[in-house]
């Protein structure tokens, strides 16, 4: 199994730590989360290929991270419940679980269970190209395209537009874009705002009133998603034609 990676979110600490040492036991590299906040950090950090998910965490909803979760099409999900109707299965694998096991179960079936769904995830591609409507971010060049225009972007710039993107909408901290974007970095948090204008000068219309990466009074920054649907619909509305975009030059120009 070598380096396969598991994450376990289980909001129970006995069961978390057995399921850990039982996972570890057999060979895999496995890391734990109480919760949805630290599981977000886990994931950026160590792409599981495989993600253990209470159903009935305390804090947060799990079925919207599990949606957040295949939306990502890196981690396999394994959803562990005490809920057992068949609605609130459907409901769990609708949302995006691969496998859904009920509590109590064996330790037997659950490492049977892992090992299956493990032996799928060696047959999974990664995306190369994470798209999202008029952005699209290539993983294997670093390149990033903004309504098919060729945007040049630092590798700083880049991490964080990346770290943003990955956020799916949702506001970071300037301490956790700058844990997430470069962690080997010791550095005040406030250098996310020379950043944030960086881009906002290549990406924005108009960077004075920036409509793309958006300031959370008291949080952060968060990517409006919105905005870039709205312009891939405007796009096909136009046959393809994007309007011009400050900071950016087409491919024949770079």
């Amino acid at each position: 199994m070598g380096s396969a990676c598991i994450s376990i979110i289980e909001g129970n600490p006995h069961l978390r730590s057995l399921l850990g040492w039982h996972l570890q036991h057999v060979g895999y590299l496995v890391h734990q989360a109480a919760d949805l906040h630290n599981a977000r950090d886990i994931f950026y950090a160590h792409q599981p290929n495989l993600v253990i998910l209470d159903a009935e965490l305390p804090e947060g909803n799990s079925l919207e991270f599990c949606q957040w979760l295949q939306q990502q099409r890196q981690s396999l999900i394994l959803m562990l419940s005490a809920r057992t109707t068949e609605s609130d299965i459907v409901r769990g694998l609708r949302a995006g679980a691969d496998d859904y096991l009920t509590k109590p179960f064996g330790m037997q079936e659950f490492l049977a269970r892992t090992e299956s769904l493990m032996r799928r995830s060696r047959t999974i591609v990664p995306p190369t190209i994470l798209d999202y409507g008029s952005l699209k971010i290539d993983l294997v060049q670093r390149r990033v395209r903004l309504q098919s225009q060729l945007i040049e972007l630092t590798p700083q710039e880049y991490s964080l537009l990346y770290v943003l993107a990955q956020a799916c909408g949702e506001p970071l901290s300037r301490s956790e874009l700058l844990r997430r974007a470069w962690p080997d970095a010791i550095d005040n948090p406030r250098t996310i705002d020379t950043h944030v204008l960086s881009l906002r000068k290549k990406l924005e219309t108009d960077p004075r009133q920036p409509n793309l990466i958006q300031t959370v009074r008291n949080i952060g920054y968060r990517l409006n998603l919105e905005v870039l649907k709205a312009e891939t619909v405007r796009a096909v509305r136009l046959n393809g034609k994007y309007p011009p975009i400050r900071g950016v030059k087409t491919e024949s120009s770079a």
